[in-house]
């Protein structure tokens, strides 16, 4: 990807993931500028002072963009998503990085019409417990899966400098359909974070939080890690993807129902063989993408 080179690219939201989208193409010498929009003033202003971004600007810059990237909650991208519409040029190409993308790709046939075909839907499946430009980090996205989900309308052409972008970042990039994305996410990422917030908020809620959380250790802390992620984001994608989330939500209350069963039964060989192949199943799966 030596060869890919965009003039200017606008991010429509400077935080952890926007942020280090932009640090990621100028660490990669694939960009002349980056131009930042968003909906707090310091926010921008911070991502400047860091060089996340090159300039504050406004919707004018999106007219001559290369590519635009929406990069804030789903729940606000449409609203975003009409904001740049009547500023679009005819060549620009529009990218997200939205955990759902159903809705997502509902928003964008609403805001952008007849411009549809230059919106390529995308998620990149990085992140970190911090948020904000702050946060920001060149090589956020190396070795990382981007899923793009393509649209019948999108160009060869459009699919090609979304797919580069997140390449030149150090991304490897899978294409699937929206609702493929959608249904296997609720099982690998946004049930267990579901999970971890509401073991976080029963803690806290009872009398005895403070001594729990005191003597709580590696374990606890390894397996809430995810819930210290971004609340309004992760309440976004709950909502958008509650359909797909419910089902895998109901598999695991089943799943938690059999463990009740056996431990009330003091069924050892039973919990052992869950406890058994589970560890395998978590050993190979460390292995497949370890090499």
């Amino acid at each position: 990807m030596a060869d890919f080179k965009l003039n200017k690219v606008v991010v429509y939201g400077v935080g952890l993931i926007g942020g280090s989208f932009a640090l990621a193409l100028k660490a990669a010498g694939a960009v002349n500028e980056v131009v930042g929009l968003g909906r707090s003033a310091a926010s921008l202003e911070i991502a400047q002072g860091l060089g996340v971004i090159d300039r504050v600007g406004d919707m004018g810059d999106v007219r001559d963009a290369d590519l635009v990237l929406l990069a804030m909650p789903v729940g606000k991208m449409e609203a975003a998503m009409a904001a740049i519409d009547p500023h679009l040029g005819a060549q620009t190409v529009v990218v997200d990085a939205g955990s759902t993308k159903q809705d997502v790709v509902a928003a964008a046939q609403r805001a952008f019409g007849k411009r549809l075909a230059q919106f390529v839907p995308c998620h990149p499946i990085a992140g970190a417990e911090k948020s904000g430009a702050s946060a920001a980090q060149a090589r956020l996205y190396i070795d990382k899966r981007i899923i793009v989900t393509p649209l019948p309308e999108n160009s060869p052409s459009a699919i090609a400098i979304a797919e580069a972008a997140w390449t030149v970042c150090g991304g490897d990039v899978l294409v699937m359909t929206p609702a493929q994305h959608d249904a296997m996410f609720a099982a690998v990422s946004h049930l267990p974070h579901l999970l971890a917030f509401a073991l976080v908020d029963e803690f806290a809620k009872r009398p005895d939080a403070a001594d729990l959380f005191a003597n709580a250790g590696s374990g606890f802390r390894d397996f809430t890690r995810i819930a210290g992620s971004h609340p309004e984001m992760w309440r976004d994608i709950s909502v958008a993807n509650r359909t797909a989330l419910i089902a895998e939500l109901d598999r695991y209350m089943n799943a938690l129902l059999q463990m009740r069963v056996l431990l009330a039964g003091a069924d050892a060989d039973g919990l052992e063989k869950i406890f058994a192949n589970a560890r395998d199943a978590r050993s190979a799966w460390l292995d497949s993408i370890e090499k």
